[in-house]
C-alpha cells in the first residue's frame, strides 16, 4: 500500500453550480442550481472531481500535471502512461454534506493506493480519496476508484479479485427510469469542473484509442446515474444519498442518449 502526501482541495459556489448543471439537474432541483436558495446544497457526489481539480480556478494541461506529479514510486510496478489509462469502477461514501465553498476552511485530500494489479493487457490501479477537513480530522467523503492502463500489462503482478455484478431482476420491470440525452457539448462543459482529459475534447486521442471520436467522461455518466436516483427515489434531498457506485462498462459518445433503470432494494446503513 502506497500512500501519497496529503493535498489541498478547495471549491467556489460557482463551482457547485457547473457541477450541477453538467449532470443533468433540472430547473425544479433549484437547491442545486441557484446560490440564493435557502436550501442551497452542494450535490453529494461533488467530491468524485476533486482529485482532478484540486485548488485550480483556470484550465490545465491534463497530461503534462500528471507527468510533474511528484508522487511516490509504486514498488515493483513500472511507469505508467497517462495518455492511455480509462476508468474501471467508483464508489463513493458521502459521511457529511459539504459546505457550499470551501472559503474559510482547509480541506485535504488523503490518498493511498490499494491496489495494483497486472491484468495482461492492462494494469489496474485502485485508489482511495478521502476528503478531510484538516483542521478537525473529520472525514466527508471517501471515494474508491479503479483506472486501467490500457496495454500495460505484463509485468507479474497479481491479477486481483474478481468484481462482484449486481444484474437487475430479471422478473421485475424498473421501479423508475430516467433518460438524459447527451450533446455534441455533454464532455465540453462536464471537462469544465477540472477534468481536461484531451480524450474528451480532441477526436485524436479517441481515434487513437479506437473510439472513432472524444467520448463523454466516465464520471459524467456516473453522475448523471447518481442524480437519476437521488430525483426518482430520493425526493432531490441530499441527505437521502450516502453511497453510490458503478462500473464503466463501454464508452458513451456524444450525442448517446442515456438510461438510467432503477429497482429499489433493501435498506444499507453506512458506516464510517
Amino acid at each position: 500500500m502506497t500512500e501519497y502526501p496529503p493535498q489541498e482541495v478547495s471549491w467556489l459556489k460557482r463551482d457547485v453550480l457547473l457541477f450541477a448543471n453538467s449532470i443533468g439537474c433540472k430547473a425544479d432541483e433549484l437547491h442545486f442550481l441557484y446560490e440564493l436558495h435557502p436550501s442551497f446544497s452542494v450535490f453529494p457526489t461533488y467530491p468524485i472531481i476533486l482529485p482532478f481539480k484540486h485548488t485550480s480556478t483556470e484550465v490545465v494541461d491534463f497530461h503534462a500535471a500528471q507527468a510533474s506529479s511528484t508522487t511516490p514510486p509504486i514498488p515493483g510496478l513500472p511507469k505508467l502512461d497517462s495518455t492511455r489509462v480509462l476508468d474501471g469502477e467508483r464508489n463513493i461514501t458521502i459521511y457529511r454534506p459539504l459546505p457550499v465553498s470551501s472559503t474559510g476552511k482547509k480541506f485535504e485530500l488523503r490518498t493511498k493506493i490499494v491496489g495494483a494489479y497486472d491484468k495482461g493487457n492492462a494494469t489496474v490501479l485502485e485508489t482511495e480519496h478521502k476528503l478531510t477537513d484538516a483542521s478537525t480530522g473529520d472525514v466527508y467523503s471517501k471515494a474508491v476508484g479503479s483506472a486501467f492502463y490500457v496495454g500495460q500489462g505484463k509485468w507479474g503482478g497479481p491479477r486481483g479479485p474478481k468484481a462482484p455484478s449486481y444484474p437487475p431482476p430479471k422478473d421485475k420491470s424498473p421501479d423508475a427510469t430516467y433518460t438524459l440525452q447527451t450533446t455534441d457539448e455533454t464532455a465540453l462543459l462536464y471537462r469544465l469542473n477540472g477534468d481536461y482529459n484531451p480524450l474528451h475534447a480532441d477526436p485524436a486521442p479517441g481515434r487513437k484509442m479506437g473510439f472513432g471520436g472524444p467520448i463523454v467522461h466516465g464520471l459524467c455518466s456516473w453522475n448523471v446515474a447518481a442524480h437519476a436516483v437521488l430525483r426518482a427515489l430520493g425526493g432531490g434531498d441530499p441527505e437521502n444519498l450516502r453511497e453510490h457506485g458503478a462500473r464503466f462498462a463501454s464508452p458513451v459518445k456524444p450525442g448517446d442518449k442515456l438510461e438510467v433503470q432503477m429497482w429499489v432494494g433493501g435498506r444499507v446503513e453506512v458506516e464510517e
